[in-house]
This record gives C-alpha cells, structure tokens and sequence, in this order.
C-alpha cells in the first residue's frame, strides 16, 4: 500500500513540476516585458508584493475550507483559475491592451488561489505519501524547484526571442492541460471523515491558533522561520541581481551564472535529502542548516568582488534549504492530527510567509535610499565597512547581505536551543 500511495505521489510530482516549469517561465517573461516596458525594478518587486499579500491574508481564512472540502477538487479549481489569468494576459496582448496594471491584478488572483491550493497540497501529500517517507518527499519537490530555477531562465529566454511572451503563454497553457489530466484522471487523494462545519471562517482560524497555543513548539518555529525568512528575503529577492549587475559592470553572463549556481546547490541538496535517511535530529538540522545558508552564503556574497566568489556563495546559500524544509515537514506531519491539518498549514503560511511581501519591499527602499547612499557619502564608517565590502557601486547592497548574513546566522542559532522548538524533536 506505501509503495502504491508513493508512485501515485511520484506521477502527480512529475505532472506538477511540468506545470510549474510552464508557469515559472511565464512569470519571468513577464519580468522581461514589464520592465521593457517600464524600466522600472519598483514595478518588477509590485508583481511579486501583489501576489504575496493577498496569499497571505486570505490564508488565514481558508484552512477549515480545506479540511472540510476534497483536495482533488480544490487544487483542480485553484488551477483552472490560475490558468485563466494567463489567458486573459495571453487576449490582452494579442489585442495590444496588455498594460502593466493587468498583470498586478492577475498576480492578486493567482495569489488567492495559491491560498487555497498549497494547503490542498500540502493535506494530500500527507494523505498520499507514507509519513516515514514525508523528508525524501521534500528533497525530490526541492531538486524539481531548483531544476526549474536553473533552467528556466534559459528556456524562457530563448522562447522569449524566439516567440515573444505569446509563445511562453501557450506553453503555458498546454503545460497546465497536462498537469490537470494527470490529477483530474490518474490521481485519487483519500479523505478523511467530513469535519464539522463552522459558522464563519474565523472559527477555523481559532481552532487552527488553539492546537498552535498547546503546541508552542510549532508555533516558535513558525515565527522563528517567518523571522528568517524576512532576512533571506530582504536581500535574495530584490537585492541580487542588482548587486551583481553593478559590481561586474552590467555583466549578465555573471547574473546567469550566479543564478544557476543557485540552483544547482539547491538541486544537489534535494538529491541528498530526497536519498538519506530521515535525520534524527530535526530541530539541530533545521537551524543549523539555516545559521550556515546565512554564515558561508550571505557573508561571502557580501564579501565576494568576482563570479567565482559569488557562485560558491549561491551554492552554499541554497544547499541546506532542502534540509530545513525536509525537517520541518517531517515534525508538522507528525505533529499535526490529520484532521487539522488544512488549518494548520494555513495559519503556517500566513505566519511564516507573511514577513516575505515586507522584506521585499522594505530591501529595495533600503538599498536605494539608504545603503547605497550610505557607502558613497565619506562617511568614516563607511569607509571601514567598505574595507570589507568594497567601495565600488553595489558595496551598499553588498553591506546589506553581510547585515542578513550576521543577524540571520544568530537568530537560527538561538532558536535552535529555544526550550519548546527543542521539545518537538524529543531531546530537551
């Protein structure tokens, strides 16, 4: 019966990871054209805060939702929709009125349907995949997001000169056809007994927050991740590229590299977890994993003048990523009833999701209205700082990385000898 629930696992895996490949080249198409379009990188981070917000907000309100209604049916409903919005932009620009405005709102749609469909998810994986199995899950969903990370630049790249953002939408579309026959005919998620049915949406959030209040274990680390994800975010999500960019002149080739560098630590971590043993020591293996992403990634990324430096740097960034989702995944499972599940994840991702729209807004001000300017004023402080991270344009964005690296590598060392989260794998 394992081996039978985990190849079912495997086919809807492969299905999705094709559909996420088709979507993730149509996002950075539509990078490509909005900033064309623009030439604005504050219109390129709007795409991404309108689709974080309204994710966020809306799950809290969603997860009774899940626990009560076929997962089948609301991945298979969240997806169509999320398809539709690429088919409106796809009519739009064959019509000549896409504006960027569109695409703001479109991305505002498809983050509430990610509201619905990755607790659906993340239910069904429980529901399909032996809980002994639940780490080597996470590693094979990490190595396919990094297989995309790598690839998809390249891919969209050459579609996107080859065909324009049209053609990029169509395969798209056939891509998303394919991963809904697979689930829609091949894929049977069990349910669980019907839950009760609640009055209003917040009594599912104030179930969802009393099994967190009895589990405080779970909680701290929800806030501990939002706390590093809000690190991570402030720099990796809108800080990169441009800091690349200005310290090699405008070198695009090193761009790519580094990102593909990204990737592939990203791949090679997913290989390894999706292949070893599930840890015994999750707690140890979640934040140190965490403290060294920020102590060898971040640091050297804001120390590093050269590609060389600045690839070892994404590879030592993104290799334990695997390892702290693998962990984590493998206590909630266990920890959270099946039941509430829905609840749970939902109440976790607006939790630890809901610092990423902030750290993403609030690290292109800092970056361009006060540590750019900061490292070009003479300050004296500067001048020292820039003794270890240059002073060259960028050495601001590059003083932002050493402060994520320093401040994230103590909060994931602190949490992990936090009294409850250590409760949660046995040892205290």
């Amino acid at each position: 019966m394992e081996e039978k629930s985990l190849k079912k696992y495997i086919i809807l895996w492969l299905s999705q990871s094709v559909s996420g490949l088709g979507s993730s080249m149509t996002g950075f198409a539509l990078v490509l054209w909005a900033y064309e379009q623009s030439r604005s990188a504050m219109s390129v981070s709007m795409m991404s805060f309108c689709n974080y917000v309204p994710y966020i907000i809306l799950s809290l309100f969603v997860g009774s939702f899940v626990d009560r209604h076929s997962k089948k049916a609301i991945m298979l409903v969240s997806d169509s929709i999320a398809a539709m919005g690429s088919t409106v932009v796809l009519a739009f620009l064959l019509m000549g009125r896409l504006e960027i405005w569109n695409i703001y709102v479109i991305n505002a749609v498809i983050g509430i349907t990610n509201a619905f469909q990755q607790p659906a998810s993340a239910v069904a994986t429980g529901r399909l995949v032996p809980k002994d199995k639940i780490s080597n899950v996470s590693g094979m969903n990490s190595f396919s997001n990094n297989l995309i990370v790598v690839f998809n630049p390249m891919l969209a790249a050459f579609l996107f000169a080859a065909g324009g953002l049209p053609l990029i939408l169509l395969i798209d579309l056939a891509s998303f056809v394919f991963a809904f026959c697979v689930l829609l005919f091949f894929i049977t998620i069990p349910e669980g007994a019907q839950d009760k049915a609640y009055s209003s949406p917040f009594a599912g959030i104030a179930e969802g927050f009393a099994f967190l209040k009895k589990e405080k274990g779970i909680l701290y680390m929800m806030l501990t991740m939002a706390l590093i994800n809000f690190f991570s975010r402030l720099t990796y999500e809108n800080i990169l590229s441009p800091m690349i960019l200005a310290r090699s002149s405008g070198n695009s080739i090193a761009l790519g590299i580094v990102n593909a560098c990204m990737g592939a630590g990203g791949i090679v971590g997913g290989i390894i977890v999706s292949l070893k043993k599930e840890s015994r020591h999750k707690v140890a293996a979640i934040y140190v994993s965490a403290a060294l992403s920020f102590l060898l990634g971040d640091l050297m990324m804001a120390v590093g003048k050269t590609v060389f430096w600045w690839s070892a740097a994404a590879v030592a960034a993104s290799l334990p990523i695997p390892f702290i989702m693998a962990n984590q995944n493998a206590i909630l499972y266990r920890k959270i009833p099946s039941g509430l599940q829905g609840r749970v994840f939902a109440v976790r991702n607006a939790i630890q999701y809901g610092t990423i729209p902030f750290g993403i807004i609030l690290g292109g001000y800092l970056a361009d209205y006060v540590f750019e300017p900061f490292m070009d004023s003479g300050n004296g402080f500067a001048k020292i700082l820039g003794t270890i991270v240059g002073n060259t344009a960028g050495s601001g964005m590059a003083a932002m990385f050493l402060c994520t690296g320093i401040c994230g590598f103590a909060v994931s060392l602190l949490s992990c000898f936090n009294r409850e989260i250590k409760k949660l794998n046995g040892f205290d």
